[in-house]
């Protein structure tokens, strides 16, 4: 097949997450089958207009700010002109309405839409712009077959509006082989990690206030993660006379992340709301239990008892308690940590680009 992915960011871009993540992991392995695979995305000031990656040709637009506003240009200029089987949008910002685009069949991947969460994060005007941008998704993309990561997309979809036939189900993968356990480098004293961006969003005071309720005798936490929640984040953690019980890592490099999930005795998750919760997934492969909360995409990651423990999102006191049940009961905290390695291995990114292929081939006829 000759499919073109548009993307806002490409996992070179300094703001790349986990969507692409997502978009590499499964379409350079589509390439690697020997699909024309290309991806149209934004830049960032001083990157280069085009690269390779993982087999993929990527064409860069504008940047984070301008793609919205460049990326149907970009597609006329660059990609109008050739012989496409289908356009895939990853709608995880606002969507670019690519089933306007032309003749080109569309796909929509979805890891999740932000609905009223943009307003926990953006000022009003921009989350009022980003919510009004969802809203015609269920218009602008009526005939288009959907991929979700996880149910809980999927049920957002259908609350949209979008007939849950044209959904298509594929969970995301990780690296087993990579994320893998190794007991003796866990921690000797308690110790809770966070990963992620700290981004308001993201609910990251509830981990640092859930660690102070626990009053643990001993035991760390440390926060890895880079954005501008950051020192709003120490002041709290300040507040709370944490002292340095806490540590804030900043960005770390993905040796630092493997470490970081193996010392950790739990990690520890409190997003509102996720289109899956892959880092989840990550600590799952290495052993590590997960507390997390039982929130949207979330608690898909987690099995509440048997790999680690899902809470009322914002219940501190209950996440407090589940950190000091782990904290004070290490053969706990290991059982519940070989469990989820277990669950984890189930989850790999060859059974997802397989699935997607298949898919892809149904829309297009190809299979």
């Amino acid at each position: 097949m000759r499919i073109l992915v548009v993307n806002w960011q490409d996992r070179e871009n300094p703001q790349a997450g986990g969507a692409e993540i997502h978009l590499h992991e499964i379409f350079g392995r589509l390439a690697a089958m020997g699909h024309e695979v290309s991806l149209l995305c934004g830049g960032w000031p001083g990157c280069a207009p085009t690269a390779v990656l993982d087999g993929i040709e990527v064409t860069r637009v504008g940047t984070r700010g301008t793609f919205r506003l460049l990326a149907r240009r970009g597609y006329r200029e660059h990609f109008a002109g050739r012989a496409l089987d289908v356009i895939v949008e990853d709608i995880n910002k606002m969507p670019l309405h690519t089933p306007r685009w032309g003749a080109v069949p569309v796909v929509a991947v979805v890891p999740h839409l932000f609905g009223g969460t943009a307003f926990q994060e953006l000022p009003a005007p921009v989350a009022a712009a980003v919510w009004l941008a969802e809203r015609p998704i269920p218009w602008i993309y009526r005939d288009v077959p959907f991929e979700a990561i996880s149910e809980s997309t999927a049920d957002d979809l259908v609350e949209r509006g979008i007939r849950r036939e044209r959904i298509r189900v594929i969970y995301c993968g990780i690296d087993a082989a990579h994320f893998t356990p190794d007991a003796s480098a866990r921690s000797e004293a308690p110790l809770f990690a966070y990963l992620g961006r700290l981004k308001r969003y993201k609910a990251v005071d509830l981990v640092l206030r859930g660690f102070a309720q626990a009053a643990i005798p001993g035991a760390r936490l440390e926060v890895a993660g880079a954005g501008d929640y950051r020192p709003e984040l120490e002041r709290l953690a300040g507040s709370l006379d944490l002292g340095d019980r806490v540590t804030f890592l900043g960005r770390i490099s993905e040796e630092e992340k493997l470490r970081l999930l193996r010392r950790a005795w739990a990690l520890v998750f409190t997003s509102p709301k996720e289109g899956w919760g892959i880092t989840n997934l990550e600590a799952a492969a290495c052993g590590t239990a997960v507390i997390a909360s039982n929130s949207p995409g979330i608690r898909e990651s987690v099995r509440d008892g048997e790999t680690g423990y899902l809470v009322p999102h914002g219940d501190v006191a209950a996440l407090a308690s589940h950190m000091r049940r782990l904290a004070l009961d290490r053969p706990l905290a290991e059982r519940l940590g070989a469990q989820a390695r277990s669950f984890a291995a189930g989850f790999t990114w060859e059974r997802a680009a397989r699935e997607t292929e298949r898919h892809l081939g149904e829309v297009t006829g190809g299979g």
